[in-house]
């Protein structure tokens, strides 16, 4: 069995494979601290929901944004699973070209996505990851990673509205009744979704529109994702687990 980790600023993901197909999917905060054996104990503890122990597993791959708690990581693994884990990163085989201005600046989620996204969906492909940050880029026919663009997550701009003014409250991320809103909540929860779902469509049409590819597929991913697919006619697919099976793909490159 595989153990792949995506390593996000808000969550830990975690899916086991068999093969080609999931033994389970699971998910961690990655905001607390934890010591190695932490975080090899909870592993070890969710893994168990799938029927797996350490010993079922044969290899492991993370990708991750979150360099501060790599160590502590990565040794709860080795400790508790006998194996070193693969990590995506800069010189990894993943068969995708870079051709961004610096190719390490560019985080190992958005490479693994690209690389899922132009073996699943063939190319030209725009990805969108609503995540902590969401993510647009964009993979061409021949799998190079051409752009990026980069803006504040859905949630991060809610907290910061929420934080900033004091009489505004916290509200649930979701698609209002209508967009006339009449109350404060629906003003905030209308503002949030119209104003994202906005920009998200805009910004795929600018990125169709600059680069030639006005027939690229779009691919969803990240946790509101779903919300925003459903809404959209720029977006094609919402793929909850593209990151997961990019890690796939890139351990099998490098294996194989």
């Amino acid at each position: 069995m595989l153990l792949a980790l995506d390593v996000g600023n808000t969550n830990i993901t975690m899916g086991v494979f068999e093969g080609e197909d999931f033994k389970g999917i699971y998910r961690m905060t990655t905001k607390l601290p934890r010591t190695s054996d932490e975080f090899g104990l909870l592993i070890v503890d969710l893994i168990k929901q799938a029927g797996a122990g350490p010993a079922d597993i044969d290899d492991v791959i993370i990708a991750s944004v979150v360099p501060n708690i790599m160590y502590s990581l990565t040794s709860g693994i080795i400790k508790y699973f006998n194996c070193v884990p693969i990590e995506v990163k800069s010189g990894i085989k993943t068969g995708l070209k870079i051709a961004t201005a610096n190719p390490k600046e560019l985080g190992a989620d958005r490479i693994v996505d690209a690389v899922a996204a132009i073996k699943m969906y063939g190319g030209p492909v725009i990805v969108v990851d609503f995540g902590t940050a969401t993510t647009f880029d964009l993979v061409s026919e021949d799998g190079t990673f051409v752009s990026a663009v980069t803006s504040p997550g859905i949630r991060t701009s809610a907290e910061a509205m929420f934080k900033g003014a004091a009489k505004l409250p916290e509200v649930e991320i979701k698609k209002p009744d209508t967009i006339l809103a009449k109350d404060t909540i629906t003003s905030m929860q209308a503002g949030l979704f119209y104003g994202w779902l906005g920009q998200t469509e805009y910004i795929i049409r600018k990125i169709k529109q600059e680069s030639g590819y006005l027939d690229a597929k779009v691919i969803a991913t990240g946790g509101l994702g779903k919300l925003f697919a459903k809404e959209s006619t720029e977006i094609d697919i919402y793929n909850p687990t593209l990151t997961l099976y990019g890690l796939k793909f890139v351990y099998e490159r490098c294996r194989g």
